[in-house]
């Protein structure tokens, strides 16, 4: 961060060095990492993680940080968030998201998920995004955000359609107008995993559905999140309806066996071939004498597709011709 204020200060490191290097000036707090005990419960660690993100204090700024782009491979935004618990600066919600997806890992009890808000206020439109949670049939959500009421969320609500009504609710309060929410996938253990974050696999337009509409699509994305059935759009998958009883999987053709080039197939062999004697007076006689018959082929023989081509026969040059040196005269 420093560097990056001497690269675009006009003071440049100097400037720098006289603030860092100022007596007079407390050091700034660093707050301790929370680490998870065997002892804990897991509504203690989440609310571990949410005291730590509040001792970071929200940014008011109105300048981010830390750089955070959503199609960047988990394991990149993993040491983005390394870098926040080094750094110890204030962060924003996109920050916070990713923060607690660094925090829980390890956890294979506690399923992460984005949930983003559209909002509309006084003519204007306002995102947010908070970090859904999902462990022991119970929703909760971590976050960061200027309203108390707009970012954790207690693992005390029981569908997932209850934790966004909840956040609905609050938004009222505010008199913010909930235009969109959009619910991503649960997000991999794997911190080396080169997978994105899928941000967005469910787009609800709540301003426009009744709350019944609402809570059906809401209840049957949690089922299938539940049951790992549903695929990052990122995979450019078709959509595939899922029934009752039914796999997902495509089914595999039954492969036939390799067939043998030598060996006939009784099935694809021509009928018999029947041969017609015409007359000894319109039979063509060989060169040896004998008769030749002639015999009428739907298709070639089978006998001819596997055998070889015959060489063409040199002719013999005439004896005649040839002169004393051996090379042949043409006449």
């Amino acid at each position: 961060m420093w560097m990056h204020v001497a690269k675009v200060h006009p003071k440049g490191g100097e400037m720098v060095g006289a603030i860092r290097n100022a007596t007079f000036l407390a050091k700034p707090s660093v707050p301790q990492v929370p680490n998870y005990r065997l002892s804990m419960t897991i509504p203690d660690w989440l609310q571990a993680i949410q005291n730590y993100m509040k001792t970071l204090q929200y940014n008011h700024t109105g300048t981010q940080f830390f750089e955070i782009r959503k199609m960047r491979p988990l394991s990149g935004l993993m040491e983005t968030a390394k870098e926040m618990t080094r750094e110890s600066l204030p962060i924003k919600c996109l920050e916070a998201v990713i923060l607690g997806i660094y925090l829980t890992n390890g956890q294979p009890s506690i399923e992460r998920f984005p949930i983003s808000f559209k909002t509309y206020f006084s003519g204007n439109y306002f995102h947010h995004v908070v970090l859904g949670i999902y462990c022991s049939g119970r929703y909760g959500s971590l976050g960061m955000s200027r309203r108390a009421e707009l970012m954790d969320k207690p693992l005390t609500f029981r569908t997932l359609s209850d934790l966004i009504f909840d956040f609905e609710d609050s938004y009222k309060k505010y008199l913010h107008t909930v235009k969109k929410v959009k619910i991503g996938l649960y997000v991999p253990h794997e911190p080396h995993s080169f997978q994105p974050i899928e941000w967005k696999q469910l787009v609800l337009n709540v301003s426009k559905m009744l709350r019944a509409d609402i809570r059906k699509e809401l209840e049957k994305y949690a089922r299938d999140m539940r049951m790992k059935i549903l695929k990052p759009a990122s995979a450019h998958s078709p959509t595939q309806v899922r029934s009752r009883g039914k796999s997902l999987s495509p089914r595999r053709r039954q492969a036939s066996p390799p067939r043998r080039l030598g060996r006939r197939d009784k099935s694809s062999q021509p009928p018999p071939l029947q041969q017609t004697r015409i007359q000894d007076s319109l039979v063509p006689r060989g060169v040896s004498g004998e008769k030749q018959l002639l015999s009428f082929y739907p298709w070639p023989s089978p006998s001819s597709l596997f055998s070889r081509p015959a060489l063409p026969e040199k002719k013999v040059a005439d004896l005649s011709t040839l002169n004393e040196v051996g090379y042949q005269i043409r006449i």
